[in-house]
Order: structure tokens, then sequence, then C-alpha cells
């Protein structure tokens, strides 16, 4: 249950999403598998924004697209709306798929260039039976509420620039009105002040329709302005699940803390004064993930245990969880309360973190 005891509108419990590496010219055998998403759980309450951060190729992408099965998941359970999606056959997924839509990261390569715009947009819309008749009223609508104009309606995506593709793109997702929307580094390639009009108008959208979004992202600074919770990952575990604001004045994980400590600020004096987290080298290879806590390689308080013992997500203060053996920020008392606290570790059935 959410924290305000309604259902969750989407609930991920222990989704794992292996790629398998073959080998062999005769026999195309398996010989080991990438594991891109490893045992994630969370909960996203309707109208919430939950943000996803990590360092590049830590699974934030096969997440996304795991949930909407644009690739079938290995092991696990997504639900929406309390309706197990998981395991339903391509036609009984096909009206959930209105619900839950996805915006992609390059909004280059996303759009058709054979197609004009009003094809793009309108492409869901006749996937879904919509009258004929219908759907150009519709696709006029939606390039409006995305700032958009009529004329743009007949060209083609080459003519735009990348702040008015991704709107397209946006416009799109819209279609179908959707509740769940994923949005995968949907600003990454923009320009900063781009940037700005794209998250402005997201949020405004979020205010207007009700959505609820998951956003993907590597930049924490961005993620700290439309979220409502952040989730951290890091080669395809959760470390750190917590409030927004929270995350950036009381990280717990050490993981978390290199990553704000790589945030750029623009005071000179507040870089010179901020807590830096020495991590050195690359993440392992997911192939041959590390035993233990899969930080442990990088982490400068790694200790035997820390290389022996999986750390599970153990939930402190304020629906703050963390994946560590040697929380940073919390007293003893609070490590006492958690361990004590049948809400601890996530592992043990229905205690999982509650990521709005």
């Amino acid at each position: 249950m959410s924290e305000n005891g309604d259902q969750p509108l989407l609930e991920v419990r222990h989704l794992k999403q292996y790629f398998p590496v073959k080998a062999g010219v005769v026999f195309d055998r398996t010989v080991a598998h990438v594991h891109a998403v490893d045992d994630v759980s969370f909960d996203l309450d309707e109208g919430q924004t939950l943000g996803l951060v990590g360092e590049s190729g830590c699974g934030k992408t096969t997440l996304s697209r795991s949930l909407l099965r644009l690739i079938e998941p290995t092991d696990g359970s997504v639900a929406f709306q309390g309706n197990d999606v998981s395991h339903l056959s391509a036609r009984r997924l096909r009206p959930l798929r209105r619900e839950m839509q996805m915006v992609f990261q390059d909004p280059f390569a996303s759009l058709n260039p054979r197609k004009r715009i009003a094809q793009i947009v309108g492409a869901p819309l006749r996937l879904h039976g919509t009258p004929r008749d219908e759907i150009a009223d519709r696709v006029r609508g939606l390039l409006e509420r995305v700032g958009l104009q009529k004329e743009h309606l007949n060209r083609f995506p080459h003519e735009f620039s990348g702040g008015q593709r991704q709107r397209i793109g946006i416009a799109r997702a819209l279609a179908l009105e959707p509740k769940l929307i994923l949005l995968d580094e949907p600003v990454s390639a923009l320009d900063v002040s781009v940037q700005a009009q794209i998250i402005n108008l997201l949020d405004d959208l979020q205010d207007d329709l009700g959505l609820t979004y998951m956003f993907v992202a590597h930049d924490l600074s961005v993620v700290r302005h439309v979220s409502d919770r952040i989730a951290v990952m890091y080669l395809g575990k959760l470390m750190e699940v917590s409030p927004a604001e929270e995350l950036y004045t009381k990280a717990i994980h050490p993981y978390t803390e290199a990553l704000l400590g790589a945030v750029p600020v623009p005071d000179p004096r507040e870089n010179r004064a901020r807590k830096r987290v020495a991590v050195t080298g690359e993440p392992p290879n997911p192939i041959d993930p590390p035993s233990g806590c899969v930080f442990h390689p990088r982490c400068p308080h790694a200790t035997d245990v820390c290389r022996e013992v999986e750390p599970p997500l153990v939930r402190y203060a304020n629906g703050h969880l963390a994946a560590c053996h040697h929380p940073q920020q919390v007293s003893s008392q609070e490590v006492r309360v958690a361990e004590r606290s049948d809400q601890s570790p996530l592992s043990a059935g229905e205690e999982l973190p509650q990521a709005s």
C-alpha cells in the first residue's frame, strides 16, 4: 500500500532483467548473463513523480522498458492499478497500453523521418481504433497543448529543433490519455534553456491531467526539481529510495553521496565546503557482479561484511530506504530502530519501498 493507504498505481516486485551472452560458431549456447536489472522493487503512487538516477549503464532504461514490456522481464512482477501485467497475453495487454506510455531520450531518433507530424502523433489513435473523423481534431488539440501550432501538422521531423521534436514525442505519448508516462532522460539531449522549457511543460501537464511520471535521468540537479521521491540505481540494483529534498540533505548510501558530490554548483564557496566521497575505478562487469554489496569494490567505507553479505533495503525515518551495511548520516539509535522494525528488509516480502 502507498503511504496514504491507497492502492499504488504501479507496483514492481523483485523485477529481474537478464540478457544472455552467447558463444560458439556452430552451436549458439548461453555462457553467461548480463544482470541489467537485478531484483528491483518499488511502488509508485498516482499523481506523483519518481526520479530514477544512476550512472550510464546502471540499468535505468532497461528497467523502464521492462515495466512496459517493450522487453520481456526475466522474472518478477509488475502490477498496474492492481492488475498483474507481467504475464498477460498480447491481446489482453493491448488495452492497458493506453494507460502506460513512454517518452524516449533521443528526440531525433524517436520520430519516423518519413512521416509527417500529423501521422506521427495520430498513430496511437489509429492503432487503438479511434474514428478517423476524430483523429484530426485530437491531433491539433495535442499539438496546441504542448506548445506547437496547427501549421506544424504537415511538416516532417527534420524541420523542427530538438526541443520541438521532444514536444512532438510528448504529444504522441498523451494521445491515448494515459495515467502513467515513463520519461527516459527526456531532456538530456537538449540545451539547458530548452531543458527548462520541457520540464515546465511536463509540470503543467501533470497538474492539468493528473499524470504520474517515472523520470529517468543521470543528472541529479534536474531530478531534484521534478521528483517527489528519488531512487538511486547502481549495477541493476536500488541503493537508496528517499523523499527528494531529504536525499540532498541526508544521503545515507555512500554511492548517493558520491553522485551528489559530482553535481556542479554555481557558488565556489559552497563547492569548497561540500563533502566529497572518493570513488575510484569503473563499475564492475554486469556479467559477473561482485558478491555482497555490488558497490563495495569502489566504496571507501567497505569492510569484510560488505564483500560477503548483500545488504537489504532498510527503512529509516520518513520512508527513507537504503541498502548499506554502514549507513551515513544516521545515528546508532536510528540504525537499531531500523534493524528491529518489521518493515526493515525489503526481501522480507510485503514490506517494500513506497516510491511516490
